[in-house]
């Protein structure tokens, strides 16, 4: 066992008054040590906030779970996004409890990530992996929202990369898999009440319609429960996503 309190007392105390100092540094330290029950480095830098170094798995399912829940909720979609990560990396039993645990971490963190992320400037394969990833659990749910497209584009300058080119990972991975949102594409149609024919302004009647009858706004007027508005609003974001999909793909405005 190690007492990190009381070798740093002990050094200090030595240090400004010799050796009565060390013996009063010494004492103070193991009181500290004790009190805190800090018996390691690790133990100290735990104690002071400091997060311990993480794995580049690690890393990756932090920043997904930060991700996912960027936009308030963590939806099934996202846990299956997490779930084909583990595929794609091939993660063994004990990886994929690593990778759950740091997917939940970064899920309830609101730390600072820049300092995790700055050493990824020097490896621009990994950098890159990690971008990819990230841009494919953003978009999960099928189109992806503002706050999620500024943290990617945040977390690569991080990295080192400049927006341009962190957008264009997004770009080219969409264009090597053209049916990667086909399900997703048909579920915003199911959920708008409109089909694949649908013209522009049919998609957009019923979208405003439907954006209507479930604005929480309205309903809390109406005297609707704290958990009807919670349910409209979330409602309501999946109205939003599913229409951005759909003009997207279709290409109106």
């Amino acid at each position: 066992m190690f007492w990190p309190m009381t070798y740093l007392g002990v050094l200090a105390g030595a240090f400004l008054a010799s050796i009565p100092g060390a013996i009063l540094g010494a004492l103070l330290g193991q009181a500290l040590d004790r009190h805190f029950r800090i018996d390691s480095w690790q133990g100290l830098r735990e104690r002071l906030g400091a997060r311990p170094g993480l794995s580049d798995e690690q890393l990756l399912f932090f920043l997904l779970g930060r991700l996912a829940k960027s936009g308030g909720r963590v939806r099934a979609s996202h846990i299956q996004a997490a779930r084909r990560e583990m595929q794609r990396l091939k993660l063994d039993a004990g990886g994929q409890r690593q990778a759950i645990e740091s997917f939940q971490q970064g899920r309830d963190s609101s730390e600072g990530l820049r300092s995790l992320l700055r050493p990824l400037a020097r490896r621009r394969a990994e950098a890159q992996a990690v971008l990819q990833a990230c841009w494919r659990m953003a978009r999960a749910e099928g189109s992806i929202g503002v706050r999620e497209h500024e943290l990617i584009l945040l977390w690569g300058r991080w990295m080192g990369w400049d927006s341009e080119s962190v957008a264009a990972l997004d770009r080219q991975r969409r264009k090597e898999s053209p049916s990667i949102r086909t399900g997703v594409y048909e579920q915003a149609l199911h959920l708008l009440g409109v089909d694949g024919s649908s013209d522009a302004q049919t998609i957009k009647r019923a979208y405003r319609r439907l954006l209507s009858r479930h604005h929480p706004d309205k309903l809390a007027g109406a005297g609707a429960t704290p958990e009807q508005v919670r349910d409209a609003t979330e409602k309501t974001r999946e109205l939003h996503n599913a229409y951005a999909l759909i003009r997207e793909r279709k290409g109106f405005r």
